[in-house]
């Protein structure tokens, strides 16, 4: 029986992975009293009793998370603090071919943000199979339900008033762009320079769309394709790439059935750990898209699957595909 510390539980993202994980009969968990939870020498001496300890904290805390742990047990880190770190596993197995193995021998894991899952399980397979060029500039729109901004997001919404809720249908962030999983998508996905990312917080709790538009003069012929690439191409790569992957799912745009009247909701797959991905367009021009839940796929799902593969378990235990 593996024992697992959830380092940061009260948060939205720990909560998610504890429900998940409260049932099983192959798991400890080992709690953290309320009033220690932010005791140095009580996490110390729970991070240095688990198995496995699963960060769920600010950057800044999960780095001291490590510290206390000093090599006692294996660290899976929500934070965005190290994935980018080259001696940190990158937690998304489906990156390669190889990944699973890469996750399951480490010792250290950094479980992947939610944006860049999406925008990294879209481009990378296209850059590999030479469709799109590393050098080709990319922008991606994103939207998501609030509880990706954590509790104080989640408390804001939900107090506000009948009032103030048209103001906060769907609002823009990251204006400046620098948000802070640029990094992580330009590392992982191949590209050689940051795509421009323009996020926007939905007035649903959780749930998001990703978007990235392409015109079809952008990509390029191959072995395969001598001609000029269109989107039938991407999609048929996108459906080869993870035909045998459990939670992806590449929909071709004749059998997306879940436009109601022509619209495309983010909310399709939440509480489980699917990620949905569709090229919607024609032949000249093309948006990528990728649907999930921002708490399932993209944070505590992606957790508990890196999770299993770390302690040897099935995969897909405690995750839900439909």
């Amino acid at each position: 029986m593996a024992r697992v510390f959830i380092d940061g539980q009260a948060g939205t993202t720990g909560l998610q992975i504890h429900q998940r994980l409260k049932g099983r009969r192959d798991i400890e968990l080992l709690s953290i009293p309320e009033e220690n939870r932010k005791d140095p020498a009580c996490r110390a001496r729970l991070l240095r009793d688990a198995d496995v300890a699963i960060l769920c904290l600010p950057d800044e805390a999960a780095k001291e998370a490590v510290a206390l742990a000093d090599g006692h047990c294996r660290m899976l880190d929500a934070s965005t603090a190290h994935r980018v770190s080259d001696d940190w596993a990158y937690g998304l197995p489906e990156l390669s071919v190889e990944q699973r193995s890469v996750i399951a021998a480490a010792d250290k894991v950094s479980n992947p943000g939610c944006y860049p899952q999406g925008f990294i399980l879209m481009v990378r397979p296209l850059i590999e199979s030479g469709l799109l060029s590393a050098e080709q500039p990319l922008t991606m729109h994103a939207l998501t339900g609030y509880s990706g901004g954590g509790r104080q997001m989640i408390d804001a919404y939900q107090a506000f008033s009948a009032g103030q809720a048209e103001n906060w249908n769907t609002r823009a962030y990251g204006l400046e762009l620098r948000h802070k999983h640029v990094p992580e998508m330009q590392y992982y996905s191949g590209t050689r320079e940051a795509p421009i990312f323009t996020p926007s917080v939905g007035r649903f709790r959780q749930g998001m769309l990703l978007q990235i538009p392409l015109f079809s003069s952008q990509l390029l012929p191959t072995e395969v394709r001598s001609g000029q690439p269109t989107r039938v191409d991407v999609e048929d790569q996108l459906r080869i790439r993870y035909a045998k992957e459990p939670f992806i799912s590449v929909t071709a745009l004749e059998e997306v059935t879940a436009c109601d009247g022509g619209y495309l909701s983010a909310t399709s797959l939440n509480d489980t750990n699917r990620l949905e991905i569709m090229v919607f367009g024609n032949d000249s021009q093309m948006v990528l898209t990728a649907r999930y839940d921002n708490l399932g796929k993209g944070a505590a799902g992606a957790a508990v699957q890196n999770l299993n593969l770390m302690i040897g378990a099935e995969e897909g235990t405690g995750l839900t595909d439909d």
